[in-house]
């Protein structure tokens, strides 16, 4: 380790005791947030300006640095599995009945699928309108080397039917879906938590003493669960800004300028959907301001991580303590959210590289029929897209292939995929939350005050506020 890379470290770690000073002395969390986030860019630019892009000083520095940002990332996804195992598990038992499960789950999955059959529209246009082609693009060493490799995943691509997806969703080993082994995990988590909620309501009907002590148990290690996961979110700004560190100094600007068409077209389109999420708050009679500027924290984390799945303890928190979310719908729409209907992985990106690559195979990008298929495929594509990164790539094989076009053409954006992406999971969790909030909105389980409360204040509740239980889980009916 030479001298530039310790002092690059100095610096990173000086930084790191500014913020937790900061912390100490009673600041927010979110501006703490913020303030990661410009100082990571400021860091990353400040070491790839001095040492060069690619350089050993950068590349050893980054290597330290990850430690702080990679060991947060692994930390919430260390949290993922109990904290949806056990908060579905209690969320189901205090259910007054089955068929409030269905609701919930109708509800998310439904506000899911429709924004991502939207959102493909949108990529649609963005293409439409910037005339973006796959066959102007310029092919180097490294795009045709990803090209060869998703040419050699269209086989796994291919067997993703609906009728496998639909089986795929029941875990038949609970042990590895907690260890996240499919990418339809956190599902198969879910499936069991609810149901083993079930079996616990229907002991406590038949023994109720016994069913009470297992209600009891589940309390505890519910709060238990909670305890840890606001000891991780509490690391936040260390993490983003280590993250955003990292990205900026390994950031190649002449191939972002390169692809600076593509690049514009997929922020505008992603700016539309989180319109689309706007006007579907303002229909709920919910203000959008007050929605983002509460879920900015997560967004923020989603942006640098690249990982919807890595988000989903910070969205759960987020839903019930900040929006007023029934910890029951904050769940399921953040697990399903996940892997189901992610608006940019799964809706704009493919069907923009569908709408690119149309013409390099003889066809009319512009035909209704082609474009109907485009959305109808990636709507229905994006159940089961894992929340981490590389979903977009599969999301997009996964169109690509059912619509019989080549896919190696899609390894053509490689340079600036990372830059994308970040934006990407940024808009699915942004969806994820949208679907639970106005879900919790409909059911009458948002509590209205904590919503519209200011830095931690609730604003007096109103006749429009929704019911809301006292207790940690609410019932829902």
């Amino acid at each position: 380790m030479n001298l530039a890379v310790l002092a690059n470290i100095a610096v990173f770690a000086l930084v790191i005791a500014w913020l937790a000073r900061r912390a100490r002395a009673g600041a927010k969390l979110s501006t703490n947030v913020l303030l990661a986030v410009v100082l990571g860019v400021v860091l990353g630019a400040a070491i790839q300006g001095l040492f060069g892009l690619g350089s050993a000083t950068v590349r050893d520095t980054m290597s330290w640095v990850n430690v702080v940002g990679g060991g947060y990332v692994r930390l919430l996804q260390m949290v993922i599995a109990p904290l949806v195992l056990i908060s579905i598990l209690a969320a189901v038992t205090k259910l007054s009945n089955a068929r409030a499960l269905g609701a919930i789950s109708g509800g998310v999955i439904g506000l899911l699928l429709v924004t991502t059959a939207i959102s493909a529209s949108i990529g649609i246009g963005m293409t439409r309108l910037f005339g973006l082609r796959a066959d102007g693009l310029v092919q180097g060493a490294r795009e045709l080397e990803r090209g060869t490799a998703l040419e050699s995943r269209v086989g796994e691509a291919a067997q993703l039917t609906i009728p496998n997806l639909l089986q795929s969703f029941i875990p038949t080993n609970i042990f590895a879906d907690l260890a996240g082994s499919r990418s339809t995990s956190v599902i198969g988590v879910v499936i069991f938590a609810a149901l083993l909620g079930l079996a616990a309501l229907s002991l406590r009907r038949e023994k109720p003493e016994l069913g009470d002590r297992i209600l009891q148990g589940i309390d505890a290690l519910q709060q238990l669960i909670l305890r840890l996961v606001r000891i991780v979110i509490r690391l936040t700004p260390y993490g983003v800004l280590a993250l955003m560190t990292r990205v900026v100094a390994t950031s190649n600007v002449n191939d972002v300028i390169s692809l600076g068409g593509f690049v514009v077209a997929s922020y505008i389109g992603l700016g539309l959907i989180l319109m689309l999420h706007s006007t579907i708050l303002v229909m709920a009679g919910l203000s959008p301001k007050r929605f983002y500027q509460k879920i900015w924290p997560v967004l923020t984390f989603a942006f640098t991580s690249r990982s919807s799945a890595a988000a989903i303890p910070l969205s759960v928190e987020t839903q019930v303590s900040r929006l007023g979310v029934s910890p029951a719908i904050a769940n399921f729409a953040a697990s399903f959210g996940a892997t189901i209907g992610q608006n940019a992985c799964a809706g704009l990106y493919p069907a923009m590289l569908a709408m690119m690559i149309a013409p390099s195979a003889g066809i009319d990008p512009t035909s209704l029929s082609f474009m109907a298929s485009v959305v109808m495929v990636a709507t229905l594509g994006s159940v089961g897209i894992a929340g981490v990164g590389g979903g977009a790539t599969f999301a997009a094989l996964v169109v690509l292939s059912t619509l019989n076009l080549p896919v190696a053409l899609a390894g053509l954006l490689i340079s600036v995929e990372p830059l994308i992406d970040m934006g990407r999971t940024a808009v699915n969790v942004s969806g994820s939350m949208t679907a639970g909030t106005v879900t919790a909105r409909a059911l009458g389980q948002l509590d209205h005050a904590a919503f519209t409360a200011v830095d931690g204040v609730a604003s007096p509740a109103g006749p429009e506020s929704d019911k809301m239980a006292a207790s940690a889980v609410p019932v829902v009916r």
